[in-house]
């Protein structure tokens, strides 16, 4: 596997075209969270397989989508009362908003990827992301992340 493109390298790629073309969604459903173990290592899991992994620290949560493959992801404690509301039930509603592009055959060639490759998210490991995925970024935050395909179909609607 080639070296992962860095962070800021993608972004500083990635941001002009995100606000050129990019959309703005909003996450659809209600989801399931509660509060990390102790350095608790988290895979994350999409219908086309392992994404990527992380490691909670104290106070983050685990955050569970409603998709058919049950992918779950850490999130800073910041992150996550700025994203969702309580719902009840350990439920939680997502307030936020991002900005995605579609990785289609022409928006590769023009950021110079591949169909697939694989970036340093913004925790700081590595990521893949294939064509037809999306590239997300949070309204107000300057972080580029991947949302596959299915689970972006099954989870994120036009705002």
């Amino acid at each position: 596997m080639p070296e992962p493109i860095p962070q800021s390298e993608l972004l500083q790629k990635v941001l002009p075209l995100l606000d050129r073309y990019g959309r703005p969604y909003r996450k659809t459903g209600m989801v399931k969270a509660r509060v990390a173990i102790l350095e608790e290592r988290v895979e994350t899991h999409t219908a086309d397989g392992l994404e990527t992994v992380n490691i909670a620290d104290p106070g983050d949560y685990i955050v569970t989508n409603p998709t058919k493959a049950g992918e779950s992801y850490v999130l800073s404690s910041e992150t996550f009362q700025e994203k969702y509301e309580p719902a009840g039930d350990g439920q939680f509603r997502p307030t936020g908003a991002i900005r995605a592009l579609e990785l289609t055959a022409e928006v590769l060639a023009a950021l110079g990827l591949p169909d697939e490759f694989h970036f340093i998210a913004p925790w700081a490991d590595p990521m893949v992301a294939k064509a037809g995925d999306f590239l997300a970024c949070p309204d107000g935050k300057e972080e580029v992340y991947r949302i596959a395909r299915q689970e972006f179909a099954e989870t994120y609607v036009p705002a």
